[in-house]
């Protein structure tokens, strides 16, 4: 393995360590290297991101949802295809949940586990010398964590920059850029996040910029010398997700695109066929497959287009009779009776199951969760314990009668009570599942 990597993360989040990450990735890779981008925590937006500025898929690491074997081997897999890991911190550097010691879903967890450096990204608008002392307390927080650099993003002036580095330079710690306020740094977001790569028409004008801003104000070749071997421990080989069907029917499209890469590429590598279908074009999932995943997405923003989906909705409805159906997410929304947009205007869904949600009523649901299924379904067999996400902001305006399909806890175990739908062959719950612990 000859794979080296460096984490890029910051004191908290909206500090800019997303774009740093693109630049750093972009950049490298039009020098010739064979880069690999993963994200920490759950997150599926920024992989496409990711895969765009480096030319190769990104993929997740959660140190929480996944076990310590799976995140070992999609780091080995990515390790063993590039030279250059960058792996995005979730969060601020040690933002996590109270836990095991190294299963709390923080950024500091991977660079524990891999002993890799962080690049710390600071944004140090509102201040000057004072962002020394908040890197003194980042760099003696964890004895275990190596801070090898900083970035130093959205300084007012050069004046602005010599005031901060003249400071840091007693912590001992090199300062590897210093980037300007760019306009072209600040990358469109909504409510679930960044506005997605394949919805920007102008994202690859965006990158170009972005790369120009990395090349003109980061010290690239400082940052690859800060980068260190990738150290995997020994650990058994991770078990993989079933996959719940052999041909699986996967609603892919502007409304439905929230797939863990993780998830599908285990799926494949058992031996299963994943066929896509788009119901924003009115197709049904496909007759020659065994069952049918609708993931989650931006349902509500197309919540007119799929409540006048015909043939969808019926050949949805044909295929549940004999096959089994899950929905996550947005796509729980869409197997309810209705959907009810940001402007209140109500819009009917498939009906496979009895609830109803609402973007009028928003309400922010975020945090790890542990979901112990209560039947057999396309997640897995009832009594099994599933580990994931919630992140949403439809509430639930009707419950319907449906049997619940799991119990949920929070990421500290906490019961947070029955959660989910089924009816028959269709299943369907705002947890998005990463793995099994």
């Amino acid at each position: 393995m000859t794979a080296r990597g460096l984490i890029v993360a910051a004191p908290r989040s909206g500090s800019g360590k997303t774009a740093i990450t693109l630049g750093l990735a972009a950049a490298l890779s039009r020098r010739g290297h064979a880069v690999r981008v993963a994200k920490a925590g759950p997150d599926y937006i920024d992989l496409a991101f990711h895969a765009a500025a480096a030319g190769r898929p990104g993929f997740n690491l959660d140190s929480w949802a996944m076990p310590p074997a799976l995140v070992d081997a999609l780091l080995g897999e990515a390790a063993r295809n590039a030279d250059v890991v960058l792996i995005e911190g979730v969060l601020g550097l040690f933002d996590g949940v109270p836990g095991a010691p190294g299963r709390c879903g923080s950024t500091a967890d991977l660079a524990t586990r891999f002993g890799l450096p962080v690049l710390l990204v600071m944004d140090v608008s509102g201040q000057s010398q004072s962002a020394a002392a908040v890197l003194r307390g980042f760099a003696s927080h964890d004895p275990a964590v190596r801070i090898a650099g900083v970035i130093l993003n959205r300084i007012g002036s050069e004046r602005h920059r010599l005031l901060i580095s003249d400071a840091i330079a007693s912590v001992g710690i090199p300062v590897l850029g210093a980037v300007l306020r760019e306009e072209c740094l600040t990358l469109p977001e909504r409510h679930l996040g960044l506005v997605q790569a394949c919805e920007q028409a102008d994202f690859a004008a965006r990158l170009d910029q972005i790369v120009k801003v990395a090349q003109r104000y980061l010290d690239l070749d400082a940052v690859m010398a800060a980068t260190a071997d990738i150290l995997l421990p020994d650990a058994p080989e991770a078990a993989p997700l079933r996959p719940p069907g052999q041909r699986i029917a996967l609603a892919s499209d502007a409304a439905f695109t929230f797939c863990y890469p993780h998830i599908l590429d285990c799926w494949r590598r058992a031996g299963a066929e994943i066929v896509p279908f788009s119901p924003l074009a009115d197709e049904p999932p496909p007759e020659s497959c065994d069952c049918c995943w609708l993931p989650g997405g931006y349902p509500e923003l197309h919540a007119s287009v799929l409540a006048g989906a015909q043939y969808f909705r019926a050949g949805l409805a044909q295929f549940a009779r004999t096959r089994p159906v899950h929905g996550e997410c947005g796509g729980y929304m869409v197997l309810g009776e209705a959907l009810e947009d940001a402007a209140g205007v109500r819009h009917g869904m498939t009906g496979l199951l009895g609830h109803a949600t609402s973007f009028a009523q928003r309400r922010l649901a975020l945090g790890y969760r542990e979901a112990r299924l209560r039947c057999d379904s396309m997640i897995g067999a009832a009594g099994s314990v599933m580990r994931g996400h919630e992140f949403h902001y439809a509430t639930l305006i009707a419950s319907g009668h449906d049997d619940p399909l799991c119990d949920l806890a929070d990421g500290q175990g906490r019961p947070l009570g029955p959660a989910g739908a089924r009816r028959a062959n269709v299943t369907g719950t705002f947890f998005h599942v990463v793995a099994q612990p």
